[in-house]
């Protein structure tokens, strides 16, 4: 069976007037899963250098930049396919739905509670058909896009397979092929850490879950504090 493998993104600005731009701390622990991946791959006796069939990341800027991070880790030269369908909804066009008043940023942990307080429940109105963000697509359609990816990863791909995304694309995945209710995928993406790793194997008829939101390469106390969920 292939293996594919889910990465988050590194730590993003959150707060800041571009979100869509690594943090430092973002920029290191892409790097490091890099140099993880590499390491485990030199340390199996006999074992081929590490190496990924495909490669796939959304259109952000952060992928690009996580992506990057990681091949410059792990000496990767691959040219990733880009599919949009990866993308994160948009959390602000969301928030706008049941609150239209510009939100203060969040620099407190009382705002920082609130903005995802809001963002939970403009979730559900989404997924339940409530609402229409602006810019944005119905929930029905962005679902489809991540199935479409699996179901391209799954027909055309075999080996080891890397999908660089983010956490909303992510955690939908995860409940499709759990077959879980839609808002399962909430709590689940609230709680996903950045650049942590979401393992499936798969055949061209069926995708299955192996692990979720790990961070095998922060997991020494040196990189402890570089644990992230933003």
């Amino acid at each position: 069976m292939g293996q594919l493998l889910l990465v988050r993104h590194g730590q993003a600005s959150f707060g800041a007037d571009d979100y869509d731009q690594l943090s430092a701390l973002g920029q290191k622990q892409s790097v490091r899963l890099g140099e993880y991946w590499q390491q485990m791959a030199a340390e199996q006796a006999g074992a081929e250098p590490l190496k990924f069939d495909a490669v796939f990341m959304g259109s952000l800027k952060r992928h690009r930049q996580t992506w990057e991070g990681i091949a410059q880790g792990a000496q990767l030269n691959n040219a990733p396919e880009v599919w949009p369908e990866l993308n994160e909804y948009d959390s602000h066009a969301l928030i706008e739905t049941i609150h239209p008043e510009p939100l203060a940023k969040p620099d407190t942990p009382e705002m920082y509670k609130h903005h995802f307080r809001l963002l939970r429940t403009a979730l559900q109105k989404w997924m339940a058909g409530e609402t229409q963000p602006k810019g944005m697509t119905s929930y029905a359609e962005f679902a489809a896009g991540i199935h479409a990816v699996l179901k391209h990863v799954r027909e055309n791909h075999q080996g080891r397979v890397l999908i660089v995304s983010s956490g909303g694309p992510i955690s939908t995945a995860v409940g499709q092929v759990l077959q879980a209710p839609a808002e399962t995928s909430i709590e689940l993406n609230l709680r996903i850490r950045n650049t942590a790793l979401t393992e499936f194997v798969f055949s061209p008829s069926r995708l299955i879950l192996l692990s979720y939101n790990n961070l095998p390469h922060l997991d020494q106390a040196a990189y402890r504090n570089w644990v992230t969920f933003a």
